[in-house]
């Protein structure tokens, strides 16, 4: 817990060893150094070297300096663990959240490194590979994987480019396990804890978050919140709360999306939101409306009582509602039924509604719901544009339906 290492940080701080301090800062700075002059060149690799020759020549364990120590020659007999049926149980949940965890962390650091150097990241591809990886890891008895940020990070800064990096790190590890891990005894901690620390400071980027505060404060409150939840209960914990958040902005945005009063677009054919164009062209008795989102059941509600408000409201005499689908990629029952519904309650108000522009997907559902017997025709022909033409040529339009078509669209 992030806390509780900073109150441990805190309460042993006059404890810190001052050759430690030095060897850690100065392979810090020789790290920053050499990110400003050497750009993507492995100045890490050489910080390592120089703190094993380094610590090879002084006693910096007699100073108090931690180094590495000891590591293992050889590579484990890959083998088959014995499990049986209580273990199971005991570490399925365990297991479960190792890999909410490494799917998360996976996630998050290939889309990074694919947005900033311009690449598609195929997640199946990312989560095939991370399988295998730990199936190899469980029959030589290791730890589980995960794609790491800090590693990717440190292998980024060290130059390299593709997944080819990855091998020839495996390569090379594979051979020090083997026969040169007595060149790491003298590796100084403090020296690895700067390289990491390099690393991870590239994540921390406060002009990203300025920017969301700027765009959008409900992506800003996600971000916030999942930082927040990440140093307070950990990585898992924290991704679920920004993603419980998000999900709740999501469904709240649309559970009431933005219902869209339409005009005519001056010397043109074409209508658009009249409260964001004030200068459209309003068409006299007719009602255009389109609602910017699929029309689900938590949002019907809410686009059936703004459609009757604006028809009530005296400003302009509705004579005809043009509902305009084209913005509505889907539409289950519960939409489907309150169109029913808002064409009973605006017959009843001697207001006729038609229907326009609706894909063949929504098209098939309304037919399948009975509301193409109530409202008319609906096809892929017929234009908002051409809808109120024939309404100017028809001053005064029925509220019983078209006769549907003869033949399926």
């Amino acid at each position: 817990d992030f806390w509780e290492r900073m109150g441990e940080f805190l309460r042993h701080i006059g404890e810190t060893n001052p050759v430690s301090l030095a060897v850690g800062c100065g392979a810090l700075l020789l790290l920053i150094a050499g990110k400003k002059l050497l750009p993507n060149k492995p100045v890490a690799l050489l910080v390592v070297v120089g703190g094993i020759v380094l610590a090879s020549f002084v006693d910096l364990g007699a100073d108090g300096v931690k180094l590495l120590g000891e590591v293992p020659r050889g590579l484990p007999v890959p083998s088959f663990p014995p499990v049986v049926h209580p273990d199971i149980r005991e570490l399925f949940p365990l297991a479960l959240a190792c890999f909410m965890l490494a799917a998360v962390e996976t996630a998050a650091i290939g889309r990074m490194f694919a947005e900033k150097h311009g690449y598609r990241l195929d997640s199946n591809r990312e989560l095939l590979a991370l399988a295998g990886a730990n199936v190899a890891s469980g029959l030589g008895h290791g730890f589980p994987i995960s794609g790491g940020m800090s590693q990717s990070l440190v292998n980024e800064g060290g130059g390299a480019k593709t997944p080819l990096s990855g091998l020839i790190a495996a390569g090379i590890l594979l051979l020090v396990a083997l026969f040169f891990t007595g060149l790491l005894r003298n590796l100084p901690q403090p020296v690895l804890a700067a390289i990491v620390l390099m690393a991870v400071a590239s994540l921390i980027k406060v002009a990203e978050l300025k920017r969301l505060w700027r765009l959008h404060r409900g992506e800003f409150l996600v971000a916030a919140a999942a930082l927040l939840g990440v140093l307070w209960a950990g990585l898992l914990k924290g991704v679920l709360v920004g993603a419980v958040i998000s999900l709740a902005l999501l469904i709240r945005r649309v559970s009431t999306p933005h219902v869209a009063f339409l005009g005519r677009i001056p010397g043109a054919r074409r209508y658009s939101d009249h409260e964001r164009h004030p200068d459209n062209e309003p068409t006299p008795g007719v009602l255009a409306f389109r609602v910017e989102s699929g029309i689900v059941y938590f949002n019907a509600e809410h686009v059936f009582d703004s459609v009757l408000a604006r028809v009530e409201s005296p400003d302009n005499p509705v004579r005809l509602a043009i509902c305009d689908l084209s913005t509505s990629p889907t539409i289950d029952i519960a939409g489907a039924r309150m169109l029913k519904n808002l064409h009973a309650e605006l017959a009843k108000r001697g207001v006729a509604f038609r229907l326009v522009e609706a894909r063949s997907a929504v098209r098939d559902l309304l037919r399948i719901e009975g509301v193409e017997d109530r409202v008319g025709r609906i096809d892929r022909f017929t234009t908002l544009a051409e809808a109120i033409e024939n309404f100017q040529e028809q001053p005064e339009p029925s509220a019983t339906p078209c006769p549907p078509p003869q033949t399926a669209s």
